[in-house]
């Protein structure tokens, strides 16, 4: 049998495997909706980590650079799952609650990891994170992909998170807001939306950069697009 090109034959491309993550995202918070549903917290709990533990681990990570204080960070993560997770009222994602709940963890490590934090400022929070060192230049004796990852990982806190929320994890704008939204007042619909807006502008503004590092590297042509 003789395949054609653009038929079936070929196999699934990245818009069948874009839907089948989407598909799973979605029976995973219909799993755990059903076990809260049932008062399981502790089943809740197993599936909420088995589905979104090792991307909470990723951006503690990228926010504290630090393997100690990633694992602390978790360990309160887990603390506060646990008790807020019957009263999470299914009204937006779980993936970004988990994520704020994740921002929290972080706050608290990085200021006061032996009491209860209150309001989280991620926006302080990243401020007061050091930018990786890149004087070392490690792309220079790496293979390209690495060397693009480096560059990357050059960037300052809030935007490797930026990144990783919107490239890695593929949220929405909206989504993203959420999770880097500061403060404690009350989030509007139309503070989220600006936010977003923000958000796009501040991630095209690094797609720009990451493009020109790239090229005085050697590492892209001028015609080559820059990592979306």
């Amino acid at each position: 049998m003789v395949k054609k090109e653009g038929t079936e034959a070929e196999g699934p491309g990245p818009r069948h495997a874009a839907m089948r993550l989407d598909e799973r995202e979605k029976q995973q918070e219909r799993n755990l909706r059903e076990a809260c549903a049932q008062g399981d917290v502790e089943q809740a709990l197993a599936s909420a980590l088995a589905a979104y533990g090792p991307e909470v681990m990723r951006l503690m990570a990228t926010l504290l650079d630090d393997y100690g204080r990633s694992h602390a960070a978790f360990g309160l993560f887990l603390e506060d799952l646990r008790h807020r997770l019957p009263e999470f009222r299914w009204e937006g994602s779980f993936r970004t609650w988990a994520y704020q709940l994740a921002c929290k963890a972080c706050s608290q490590v990085m200021h006061t990891p032996s009491s209860t934090a209150g309001a989280v400022d991620v926006s302080a929070l990243l401020d007061q994170l050091p930018r990786r060192r890149a004087e070392a230049r490690p792309w220079q004796r790496t293979s390209v992909r690495e060397r693009l990852r480096a560059l990357r990982e050059s960037l300052d806190p809030r935007e490797r998170l930026l990144l990783l929320l919107r490239v890695d994890q593929r949220l929405p704008w909206r989504e993203v807001a959420r999770v880097m939204f500061e403060g404690d007042e009350p989030l509007t619909d139309e503070a989220l939306g600006d936010k977003a807006v923000a958000l796009r502008r501040q991630f095209q503004h690094i797609k720009t950069r990451l493009r020109t590092l790239g090229m005085e590297e050697g590492l892209l042509s001028g015609e080559r697009a820059a990592p979306r």
